[in-house]
C-alpha cells in the first residue's frame, strides 16, 4: 500500500471512528471530553520545545508513569506533554500527574490533524511508548524534523508479519529522525527486519520492569485487605479481564468456595464500559456481589459489612488495580485465557503476589517466560486448572510467600530501562 491510498483510506474511516466515539459517549461521558483534539484542535501551549510523550491507553500510561517522572526530575521545569488515545488513559494520566503535566488525545492520523496538533504544541523531543506506527505521524515527524524515540517498543512475530504485508509504507517510518529502545533482542531483530536501520535500534527493556510502587499504595492495600477480608478470609484477583473470561474466572471461584466457602473474588474487567455487563453476569449466576463504586464513599463499617455478605467484589473504577493486586494472596492476571495476548504480569510481581496466567501471551511473552522460568508464575489451560491451583496455593501460605518474593527479585534484577532510555535521549535533546 502507498501512503497516499493510506491517507485516502484512513480519510474514509476517520468518520466512522469518531462515530464510535460519539455513539460510546452515551455510556460514558468521558468519550465525549476533547474532542477537537482528536482532529488537533486545543489550546496553544504557552512554552516551546518541551518533551512530548505517547501513551496509548491505561496500561500504557501506568506503565510510563516511572519514565516521565524521570523526564521531570531530568529536566525540572520544563513543559511536559502526554498524549493518549482512550478516556481511561486520560483520565489516569491525570490523576497520575495533575497540573504538572499537559494531557491531550493524539490525534487521529490525518495529515491536517497532526499538523494542528504540533503547531499548538510545539515540542522539540517525542517519544512514543512501546509500539504505535502511523504512518502519517511519523512522517510529520520527520518533515518537521522532530527527533523521535520509540521506547520500550516491542513487536511481535504476529504483528511483524501484519506490518511486512504493506510493504514500504511501514517501513516508510523508520526515518532519520527516528531512534528504538526495544524491550528484547528479539524486538530489535524484527525492527530491523522491519526496515529501521540497526545504527539506530538499542535494547533498552521494558519499562514496566521500573514500576514504582510507593509506600502509600503498600498502606491502602494493607487496609482495604484488613477492611474488605481480616486476616484469614482467602482472597484472590482477576485483573484485566475479557470477555468469555469473566466465565472461567466465576467457574475457578466456585470451586474455589466449594473448599472455602468465605473466600473473596476481586473481579476487575479490563474496559469500564463492560462493568455493567460483568455485574449482569454476576447476577445472572446468582453470585452475591458488591461494586466497589457503593463502597468508595461508605463508612469503614458499612464497606465492611457489605464485603462479608458478598463472595466477589467487582472493581467498576479505574486507577485501582495495582492497589487491589496488594489485597490479595495469588493474582489472576487476565487476557490470557482468551486470545488477547495477557496483560502486566509485573504489577503483581513487584508486589510479592504469586502469579497466574492463561496460556495467550504474545504481548509480553519474554517477561512471561521469565516468571515462569523462575518460579514466580504458573500457567494454566483453563478454569479447572485455575481453580485447582488456587486451592494448592491457598493451603500453603509458604509456597505463597516464596513464589511472591521470586516474583519481586524478578523485577528488581531487570530495573534499569527507564535510564537506559534518557540516555539515548541526551544526545537527541543536544541537537
Amino acid at each position: 500500500m502507498t501512503r497516499r491510498l493510506y491517507s485516502v483510506v484512513t480519510a474514509l474511516a476517520v468518520p466512522i471512528a469518531f462515530a464510535l466515539v460519539l455513539l460510546r459517549g452515551l455510556r460514558d461521558r468521558g468519550y465525549w471530553e476533547g474532542l477537537g483534539e482528536r482532529f488537533g484542535f486545543g489550546a496553544r501551549l504557552p512554552t516551546a520545545g518541551g518533551v512530548w510523550v505517547h501513551a496509548v491507553s491505561l496500561g500504557e500510561v501506568t506503565a510510563a508513569a516511572p519514565f516521565v517522572r524521570a523526564l521531570q526530575r531530568h529536566r525540572p521545569g520544563a513543559p511536559l506533554l502526554l498524549t493518549t488515545a482512550t478516556p481511561t488513559g486520560r483520565a489516569r494520566a491525570r490523576s497520575l500527574f495533575a497540573d504538572a503535566v499537559e494531557v491531550r488525545y493524539l490525534p487521529y492520523d490525518l495529515t491536517g490533524a497532526l499538523r494542528r496538533f504540533f503547531a499548538r504544541t510545539r515540542p522539540g523531543l517525542g517519544v512514543i511508548m512501546e509500539t504505535e506506527l502511523w504512518p502519517n505521524l511519523y512522517r510529520e515527524c520527520a518533515r518537521r524534523g522532530l527527533p523521535m524515540l520509540l521506547g520500550s517498543a516491542r513487536i511481535s512475530e504476529r504483528s511483524l508479519a501484519r506490518y511486512a504485508r504493506f510493504g514500504r509504507l511501514f517501513r516508510g517510518v523508520f526515518t532519520a529522525n527516528l531512534v528504538i529502545g526495544a524491550q528484547t533482542a528479539a524486538d530489535a531483530a524484527r525492527f530491523r527486519a522491519l526496515g529501521a536501520a540497526p545504527s539506530r535500534v538499542h535494547v533498552t527493556g521494558n519499562v514496566k520492569f521500573d514500576i514504582d510502587i510507593d509506600p502509600a499504595t503498600r498502606a491502602t492495600s494493607q487496609r482495604l485487605r484488613a477492611l474488605l477480608a481480616g486476616a484469614d478470609r482467602p482472597v484472590w484477583i482477576a485483573g484485566s479481564t475479557h470477555p468469555g473470561e469473566e466465565e472461567s474466572v466465576l467457574d475457578a471461584h466456585a470451586a474455589v468456595t466449594a473448599r472455602h466457602p468465605d473466600a473473596l473474588l476481586i473481579l476487575v474487567p479490563r474496559h469500564p464500559q463492560r462493568f455493567d455487563a460483568v455485574a449482569a453476569l454476576l447476577a445472572r449466576r446468582g453470585v452475591a456481589h458488591v461494586r466497589r463504586s457503593t463502597l468508595a464513599g461508605a463508612s469503614p463499617g458499612t464497606a465492611a459489612g457489605a464485603a462479608a455478605h458478598a463472595a466477589v467484589l467487582l472493581v467498576d473504577t479505574t486507577g485501582e488495580l495495582l492497589m487491589f493486586y496488594g489485597c490479595a494472596d495469588a493474582a489472576f492476571v487476565g487476557g490470557s485465557l482468551v486470545p488477547i495476548g495477557g496483560h502486566n504480569l509485573l504489577e503483581p510481581a513487584a508486589l510479592g503476589v504469586p502469579v497466574l496466567t492463561g496460556p495467550s501471551d504474545f504481548n509480553a511473552r519474554e517477561v512471561a517466560a521469565l516468571l515462569l522460568g523462575e518460579g514466580a508464575a504458573h500457567r494454566v489451560a483453563d478454569a479447572q486448572e485455575l481453580g485447582a491451583t488456587l486451592l494448592t496455593w491457598l493451603a500453603d501460605p509458604a509456597l505463597r510467600r516464596e513464589m511472591g518474593a521470586r516474583g519481586r527479585r524478578v523485577v528488581d534484577e531487570n530495573r534499569g530501562s527507564v535510564a537506559r532510555l534518557l540516555a539515548l535521549i541526551e544526545p537527541m535533546e543536544a541537537r
